[in-house]
């Protein structure tokens, strides 16, 4: 069943794209215009359009939401396949089965449940048997809403405001609570389906919610035989030319490393979305983590040492600057003032200042120099706050090494 709706789907897909219309007779344009109209996935066609849809805005609302036609065909012609082999006493596929008929009750939600044989759940003993899972399914579900937000919002040239996707999420998730609805989250295959059917403002929610209504209210019964292989190719079809094969090859040439997320997220995906999107978010975050524990710190010699960050300086690099400007500076032989150039350090914390601190008394130890040049004003401010003991300043590195090549006082070991 699912092979050969697959086939029937992208023969249909191949069709309506090849179609030619160089054939002037009239059984000819008939013809490709069924087959459009059969094979389309975004509107019906109707006869002189554009007159109709200026003059009747209606129409053309009515005429843009045919957007599932092949779809729907489909699915209509699996049921009905289905419908007859379980008449003749043929139980081949895997059906929907039955649903629930008609709305659900507005009320408040629940605060207790009742199980199957009688016993009363609290509200407390509810909260008890998420455990972590309380903080967990609401995380994972908003940084999937945004993971598929923006890939399609770079798939068909459109911005986000990620606060506002955040907002509707929770209003919806509050309201729906009060018609006993699922948790509300973004969905890839929903969100794949409505970008393949050519859906592009928020009146296709509005319609695919009608149409939710009205199947709950009267048509439940004709869903049962629907198989859940047709319903799965729907999707399949529809996430399938998201794929984007030359990613991997352009992620290869620009940065090698991002390959490690994508391919722990990409094979974890195949256990649980969720779980690859988490792995895929605490290796993104490992990987930031090693970058502010181990920024890039340029050296070069004047005859003092010019050491120069190239990124902010964190708590995280508190250890990996102070083991690095005692292996280049103190732990020789002679020690050798420093000129630590600041200019590139846009942020700085209370663990940083107090290892300066620490290595600013080694240096007067031992009668050499640390001088800091290019601080910004409000790193300035955080080290004059910090009253640090014989704390030198320069504007420039040039202003820097001409303090210390005019220095009177003799490094150790000289005569």
């Amino acid at each position: 069943m699912g092979l050969l709706c697959l086939c029937l789907l992208t023969m249909l897909t191949f069709m309506k794209s090849n179609l030619v219309s160089n054939d002037s007779a009239s059984c000819s344009r008939m013809a490709r215009k069924f087959i459009w109209t059969v094979a389309t996935s975004q509107y019906l066609c109707v006869t002189d359009a554009d007159v109709l849809k200026v003059a009747f805005p209606v129409l053309r609302f009515l005429s843009s939401s045919f957007w599932t036609v092949r779809n729907a065909l489909l699915v209509v012609a699996a049921s009905l396949f289905a419908f007859s082999c379980e008449a003749y006493g043929h139980y081949f596929f895997t059906i929907t089965g039955h649903t629930s008929q008609g709305l659900p009750p507005f009320r408040p939600p629940p605060t207790s449940d009742t199980t199957s044989n009688g016993t009363t759940v609290s509200f407390g003993e509810m909260l008890k048997d998420f455990g972590g899972g309380l903080a967990l399914i609401p995380l994972m579900g908003l940084l999937e809403s945004i993971a598929i937000a923006k890939a399609f919002a770079s798939q068909n040239d459109y911005r986000i405001d990620a606060n506002q996707e955040l907002l509707a999420i929770g209003v919806t998730n509050i309201m729906g609570s009060f018609v006993s609805a699922y948790p509300v989250t973004g969905s890839f295959g929903r969100t794949a389906v409505n970008s393949q059917t050519g859906v592009c403002t928020p009146a296709g929610g509005i319609l695919t919610s009608v149409i939710v209504l009205l199947s709950l209210e009267f048509l439940m019964p004709a869903f049962y035989y629907i198989p859940k292989a047709s319903l799965a190719v729907v999707i399949i079809c529809a996430v399938a030319p998201m794929l984007d094969y030359c990613a991997v090859a352009r992620m290869w040439s620009v940065h090698r490393l991002d390959l490690l997320p994508f391919t722990i997220t990409f094979l974890l995906s195949f256990w649980q979305v969720q779980y690859g999107i988490m792995a895929g978010v605490a290796v993104s975050g490992a990987g930031l983590l090693y970058n502010m524990a181990r920024p890039r710190i340029k050296v070069s010699d004047h005859g003092v040492l010019v050491m120069q960050p190239c990124s902010g300086l964190t708590f995280p690099a508190t250890e990996h600057l102070s083991r690095f400007i005692h292996a280049h500076a103190l732990q020789v032989s002679p020690p050798r003032s420093v000129v630590l150039d600041c200019h590139h350090v846009s942020a700085i914390d209370y663990t940083v200042v107090s290892e300066l601190k620490d290595l600013l008394r080694q240096f007067q130890l031992r009668r050499v120099r640390l001088v800091f040049s290019g601080l910004k004003p409000s790193i300035l401010k955080v080290f004059l706050a910090a009253q640090l003991q014989d704390f030198r300043v320069a504007d420039t590195v040039e202003e820097a090494l001409q303090m210390e090549s005019g220095s009177p006082e003799p490094l150790l070991g000289s005569d």
